[in-house]
């Protein structure tokens, strides 16, 4: 009996002697593991992003910006996927369309937080733009027929976006 209480209380002292110098708690390493992610594109490096609410602000001095934009996807294209609108705090959603139609979106990522990387661009959308935007949105032939006049708005190309699962 004594032969085993000395080994046993070594490696009980060895083991309590390493969990103290863990500094982790429990919960740490879960909330240190990255979230899982999607990308569409090419690769997103979201470090420096910033929210959709400063674009307007760095287009006031300038008609285009190249941006890394962290934001949540309001609403898809139910057609393809071709674009999305995402949310911009104080204002009017933007539209995200994709450089050269290269890819294209999942239709169910509504509420999905994402980041986007390309170039902003301060544009007037056209009625007829309007329109198909609308017509590919799902709206009522009503609504759609609404559209009468041209609109000023903020569009953002982005050549990679990343969607956290």
């Amino acid at each position: 009996m004594k032969k085993l209480l000395y080994p046993s209380a070594l490696v009980l002292a060895l083991l309590l002697a390493n969990c103290a110098r863990n500094p982790e708690t429990p919960g740490s390493a879960a909330k240190a593991a990255t979230q899982p992610v999607k990308t569409f594109g090419t690769k997103v490096t979201p470090t420096n992003a910033i929210t959709a609410a400063q674009l307007p602000v760095m287009l006031e001095r300038q008609d285009s910006a190249k941006a890394t934009i962290a934001t949540n996807v309001l609403e898809v294209c139910q057609a393809k996927g071709c674009w999305m609108k995402v949310a911009v705090e104080g204002q009017e959603p933007m539209r995200v369309t994709f450089k050269n139609y290269a890819f294209f979106m999942p239709k169910d990522i509504v509420g999905k937080e994402v980041v986007f990387e390309g170039v902003a661009f301060r544009d007037t959308v056209s009625v007829a733009d309007q329109r198909h935007f609308a017509e590919d949105a799902g709206q009522s032939k009503e609504e759609i027929a609404a559209i009468t006049k041209p609109k000023a708005s903020i569009t953002f190309v982005a050549s990679g976006v990343q969607v956290k699962q």
